[in-house]
């Protein structure tokens, strides 16, 4: 089979197309013919960053890659939730802060935990697919654990990315007012996605304009969560989707304002992705597929994703 490896961390030119072995599953795994790839910038950082190898787990060849969807094409004896000939997606053996995932999923086959997949609604395609789960869960899992109410004003940013862009459609199916923050070319795809306000950060600057709100969905980084602390209700919510809150500036802030700010590290979870499924079936929830490549592509990929100016996801066809 193809598949990208990483020969050593650093720039795009340490991605290289190289043929392997089809790797044979265990008795508790799924092997999945991959049919599209989602690309994340949680991907470059780990291209990027050697603070990152852990990941990896001290094997080789070192292959990136964590969002997928496909087909089972194989599965261990033990498996019995699904069957060869299944389409499934999912966030495959995602890393924590101290615990490798290399999921191996820049190839055209990849094994995964049965854990960490759903199966993929009828309705929307792989490409569709392979879009959602870290860019969803992020959101979901977050707001599992502390609600968005009916009628509860919320605050979007970077609402026209991969995450934004399913923040903003999470936040309406739970009843919200959404007002989102993007750059003014962004404004009809926002728009579309349901959001009831928008704000063009290059033109207005939201603390001067904006009420204060339940709930903030920050898609941004460090100095931007002091700005969006400022315009949170007494008792509300800040999501700090990239910037940990805990010993931070940022905590002392919010503890001050009365806001419970917090940081949610996304977790592989087919359980949390079946009940995204139904949104998807439902078309409560529709990814965005902005841009697409071949497996030989995968730097170019990367390269666009580095521009962080992404409208919904990027993906990546191995076939």
């Amino acid at each position: 089979m193809k598949a990208v490896i990483l020969k050593k961390q650093g720039g795009v030119d340490q991605l290289s197309v190289a043929e392997l072995p089809i790797p044979v599953p265990s008795k508790d795994e799924l092997l999945i013919k991959v049919y599209a790839i989602g690309i994340n910038p949680t991907d470059i950082y780990a291209r990027q960053n050697v603070a990152l190898n852990y990941i990896f787990n001290n094997e080789e060849p070192k292959i990136l890659g964590w969002d997928v969807s496909g087909v089972v094409v194989g599965h261990g004896e033990n498996v019995t939730d699904f069957h060869i000939g299944d389409s499934v997606f999912g966030l495959l053996n995602f890393p924590t802060f101290t615990s490798p995932g290399h999921a191996k999923a820049y190839a055209e086959y990849v094994l995964a935990r049965p854990e960490d997949v759903t199966l993929k609604p009828d309705n929307i395609s792989h490409d569709e697919a392979s879009a959602v789960p870290l860019a969803a869960l992020t959101t979901w899992q977050a707001i599992k654990k502390y609600p968005i109410k009916p009628g509860d004003r919320v605050f979007v940013t970077a609402a026209g990315g991969g995450v934004g862009h399913f923040a903003v459609q999470i936040a309406k199916y739970f009843g919200a007012h959404v007002t989102a923050l993007a750059s003014g070319a962004k404004r009809d795809f926002v728009n579309s996605l349901g959001a009831d306000e928008f704000i063009d950060y290059q033109r207005t600057n939201f603390v001067n304009v904006l009420a204060p709100v339940d709930y903030v969905i920050e898609g941004l980084r460090d100095e931007h969560v002091g700005q969006t602390l400022r315009i949170v209700k007494k008792g509300g919510h800040l999501l700090s989707l990239w910037s940990k809150i805990d010993g931070t500036q940022w905590e002392k802030q919010a503890k001050a304002g009365g806001i419970h700010a917090f940081y949610n590290a996304v977790m592989s979870s087919g359980k949390d992705l079946s009940e995204i499924a139904v949104l998807l079936k439902m078309r409560r929830l529709i990814p965005h597929v902005s841009k697409k490549f071949t497996l030989e592509q995968m730097p170019l990929a990367h390269l666009e994703m580095e521009k962080n100016h992404t409208t919904g996801k990027i993906i990546v066809n191995p076939t």
